[in-house]
């Protein structure tokens, strides 16, 4: 082997690991708050294309996640609902622009069963987002 060829196989693996380790992540969103972190978040996994995962924990702002393009839920993951707030007050307008990041599935289901008329938080495990309403589990590895 030239040392070229070497270094052109040592670019790609390089290139490959990093491409994996920017794949975005739920971690460190998980316990909610404020939509325009979240919406950040959303636009620059929306504009990159790359594989986002929701993982652990993940309440409240944390679901808007799932609207991303190319969003994936680990089954081992938790997700938890409540009415969308404005300066802590459950305002419709809060609660729709949680509701809508969703699948009509999930937001048939979440608004049927009242999830999103109070501030109590109703889990959801990863596997039933997965199984019951159709997003896709996240690959292994």
């Amino acid at each position: 082997m030239t040392l070229k060829y070497v270094l052109g196989i040592s670019a790609l693996m390089s290139a490959s690991l990093c491409s994996l380790a920017m794949a975005g992540t739920s971690q460190g969103y998980g316990m909610g708050g404020a939509f325009a972190p979240y919406d950040a978040v959303i636009a620059q996994a929306n504009a990159s294309g790359e594989l986002f995962r929701i993982q652990g924990h993940c309440q409240s702002a944390c679901t808007m996640f799932l609207g991303i393009r190319n969003v994936c839920v680990e089954r081992s993951s938790t997700l938890l609902f409540h009415a969308g707030m404005d300066r802590k007050v459950i305002t419709p307008a809060a609660t729709a622009r949680m509701t809508n990041m969703y699948n009509a599935s999930l937001r048939n289901y979440v608004e049927s069963n009242h999830f999103m008329d109070t501030r109590t938080l109703h889990p959801i495990p990863g596997s039933a987002i997965i199984d019951k309403f159709g997003y896709r589990e996240c690959p292994k590895g």
